[in-house]
């Protein structure tokens, strides 16, 4: 049997709806086709690189695309926070790309401070500090900025939880943080009730790799690594297989902890090792076949003015509180806003996303891509970041576009 080419509008999902219906994990995109069913002939190749801790304000917030921080009639921004005393701290554009040594809060107990019941007014004193009100601009990452002026920006895309690194990428692979709230190293037996991406791939035999430094991005599920340790690859084989168009259908790309943005680094490392990657698919003979995602884990603590919206809650694991990390709260809202832009030659031009999307979004894409039954009800209801793209007409992006370098050479 022959499949036709599916018509973009039949498979594009947007945020669920609170009114309506809840899908169940194990719903596939097209209920009448089996899994493993290729929905998206047109992308062969789909490529995820996660970056660590930013908000969309922190980087994008003075970028004059999407929706970031109110100017003042002097391009000043606005937006402001109080401190302990009550006195308000604008937003400020830091003076270094080197991160402050008073590290932004992004833990649980932090998180649900920042966000005060949608108030927004608890970033500088939750323990974040004035550094939380900080902001970069393109003089400080250009490559970033060039990145976000030409592709499709998403100013609606959150992370899945008000929290930190580990239970947000577990969302991304699994649909559930599985309770945990921290970034403790978890119990070598865990695994999620209805597995991982990673498991149904390898289900299905389709090929997949993580291209990674020190951290395999699988080891946060120990059982599913042990079983895969012939899947990772370093970053110098990205690149040669971009080179030689031989990337996997599924590539991750999981930054080297002193490259992934997190405080104190400065960001331009990280900035450059991102484009080493990004151009390494834009000259790569798959690019005309090939769609990356690159978007950050969470927040770090950083301000972002757009308060999270409510989410399905993914399966009935509690989240898993103990004494030191104990406000309440639950798994039936997102995090906060996160940078991510959508990179493919079928990309919309001069398009910003305003839809609701979070890390299952990227799930819910591969699931979009060979017909995956949902893991949980959290990916069941994502939306899946096709709204970034034009499969229907010719690629807007055929010939790919050039850059600019970024702040500093990558090592």
């Amino acid at each position: 049997m022959t499949l036709k080419p599916p018509v973009l509008g039949s498979l594009t999902t947007s945020w669920f709806d609170p009114a309506g219906p809840v899908h169940e994990p194990g719903s596939r995109p097209d209920p009448d086709l089996p899994e493993g069913t290729d929905l998206l002939p047109q992308i062969e190749h789909i490529v995820v690189l996660v970056m660590e801790n930013h908000s969309f304000d922190n980087y994008f917030g003075m970028l004059g695309r999407g929706d970031g921080f109110t100017l003042d009639d002097q391009g000043r921004p606005l937006d402001a926070n109080p401190d302990a005393d009550g006195n308000p701290v604008r937003a400020y554009h830091f003076e270094t790309t080197r991160q402050p040594p008073d590290e932004p809060a992004p833990d649980w107990n932090a998180c649900h401070i920042q966000w005060n019941e949608g108030r927004l007014d608890g970033f500088v004193r939750s323990g974040s500090g004035r550094t939380a009100m900080g902001y970069w601009t393109g003089e400080d990452i250009p490559f970033y900025w060039g990145l976000a002026r030409t592709f499709p920006l998403c100013d609606r895309y959150f992370a899945s939880a008000l929290t930190q690194t580990f239970p947000n990428r577990r969302f991304m692979w699994s649909g559930t943080a599985m309770g945990m709230v921290t970034t403790e190293i978890p119990p070598l037996d865990e695994v999620p009730p209805n597995g991982t991406l990673f498991d149904r791939l390898d289900d299905l035999g389709i090929e997949w790799r993580n291209y990674f430094g020190d951290l395999p991005e699988p080891a946060l599920y120990p059982p599913v690594w042990f079983a895969n340790p012939g899947r990772g690859r370093t970053y110098d084989d990205f690149v040669e297989d971009a080179s030689r168009g031989t990337l996997p259908p599924f590539s991750l790309v999981t930054p080297r902890t002193d490259l992934s943005e997190e405080n104190p680094q400065d960001i331009q490392e990280g900035e450059a090792f991102s484009a080493r990657i990004i151009n390494a698919v834009l000259g790569s003979p798959c690019w005309p076949r090939t769609l990356l995602i690159w978007t950050y884990d969470e927040h770090g603590g950083y301000y972002d003015h757009v308060a999270p919206p409510p989410a399905v809650p993914p399966d009935d694991i509690p989240p898993k509180l103990v004494p030191d990390v104990h406000l309440p709260g639950g798994w039936d809202r997102l995090g906060f806003r996160v940078p991510c832009v959508v990179v493919s030659p079928y990309a919309r031009r001069d398009y910003v996303s305003h839809v609701i999307h979070d890390h299952t979004s990227v799930l819910r894409l591969i699931a979009t891509k060979w017909n995956l039954g949902a893991l949980t009800r959290r990916d069941a209801n994502a939306s899946n970041l096709l709204d970034c793209l034009d499969l229907d007409g010719p690629p807007a992006f055929a010939e790919p576009p050039t850059l600019p370098v970024p702040g500093r050479d990558a090592r």
